[in-house]
């Protein structure tokens, strides 16, 4: 896993100006790198051009997506990343849908080409960690994962395999970005070791 692609869905929208993100998307830039890792990186705020992305997919052992929850889910910005990125590189990041015209309704998402290759989140929440966490609270113990298991789908898709999500909590409410940093510095050195 030496080469890694992170991509920053961060972006300035509505009272969202994309801050903790792009903080967070350079401290791992810079962290990644000082390990001696190969890294390239996408800004979604900037444009791109989808078969660039689609190479630069294919060159990475690990895709690191940074984002903020919008209403639940990934920002629109970044959905529309995907939806020209991973439609352009059909034929590199998935052959077909996987199932075949002898039995179509068995092994559907298996025909992604990316086996091998990892993704991870690291995500940002105003939420606190309990909403996702407690029975009975927001996401009624779902965990993180679960709030993001059509995100996680559409890697699998691709034939990725997840490495453990990074989560910020309360970054509205009470946020403390030293805090935070601090948390994602040991993530990173325990899922990338030197």
């Amino acid at each position: 896993m030496k080469k890694i692609l992170l991509i920053n869905g961060g972006t300035h929208f509505g009272h969202s100006g994309g801050q903790l993100n792009e903080t967070l998307h350079q401290f791992a830039c810079k962290h990644l790198t000082e390990s001696g890792y190969n890294v390239q990186e996408t800004q979604i705020k900037n444009s791109y051009t989808p078969q660039e992305e689609v190479e630069k997919i294919l060159w990475a052992d690990v895709i690191i997506y940074q984002m903020p929850a919008w209403w639940m889910m990934m920002p629109w910005q970044l959905k529309k990343y995907m939806d020209e990125v991973y439609t352009a590189g059909h034929g590199s990041l998935y052959e077909s849908d996987g199932r075949t015209r002898s039995n179509p309704k068995k092994q559907y998402g298996t025909g992604g080409l990316l086996q091998g290759r990892r993704y991870m989140l690291s995500v940002t929440w105003n939420a606190p960690t309990e909403a996702f966490n407690e029975v009975g609270n927001f996401f009624d113990s779902r965990g993180v994962d679960g709030v993001y298991f059509a995100f996680h789908k559409s890697q699998q898709f691709l034939g990725m395999n997840n490495l453990p999500t990074f989560m910020v909590n309360d970054v509205i409410k009470d946020p403390q970005i030293e805090h935070y940093l601090s948390e994602y510095k040991q993530h990173l050195t325990k899922v990338f070791p030197l």
